[in-house]
């Protein structure tokens, strides 16, 4: 477990946080691989788990009739999901490896459960997600204006 403990601890989305938590959250976490064009995520499906990318590029996408559409590209040292947070946990969008792409995974349920164990770290988590979620929100407006503002 101390190469997860490591790497959770230096990824950037837990910079700064206590060790005692990265600690906890390495309890959660697995390394996942994805090849080119597997899904880390589809629309609707059971949340169960969030990732902190190390290599690689996923596609964070909506899929309109028409057409997918791709809100954000993220890359290493980002995180792919915040859906396992907020019931019914369902994923609200697609996640598409673009290339070869290695994670670690974080387990849903464990997370949940540390966090209801401990206000602190959830605390933290939220202090976390909130401005990425903030910052996706925003692409995903911006994208719709471009959509409809081209039909105009």
């Amino acid at each position: 477990m101390e190469g997860l403990e490591r790497i959770i601890r230096e990824h950037p989305f837990f910079a700064g946080m206590k060790e005692e938590f990265t600690d906890l959250l390495s309890g959660c976490a697995k390394n996942v691989r994805f090849e080119a064009g597997q899904y880390l995520a589809r629309e609707g499906d059971t949340a169960k788990e969030f990732y902190l990318l190390r290599t690689g590029r996923v596609a964070i996408q909506i899929a309109t009739p028409e057409r997918r559409i791709t809100i954000k590209t993220v890359s290493a040292n980002e995180i792919v999901g915040a859906s396992w947070l907020v019931p019914p946990y369902r994923w609200g969008l697609d996640a598409q490896a673009l290339e070869l792409t290695r994670a670690i995974a974080l387990d849903a349920t464990c997370l949940r459960d540390k966090c209801e164990d401990n206000h602190s770290l959830g605390y933290d988590l939220m202090k976390r997600f909130m401005p990425i979620l903030s910052q996706r929100l925003q692409a995903a407006r911006l994208q719709l204006l471009d959509l409809y503002g081209a039909k105009r």
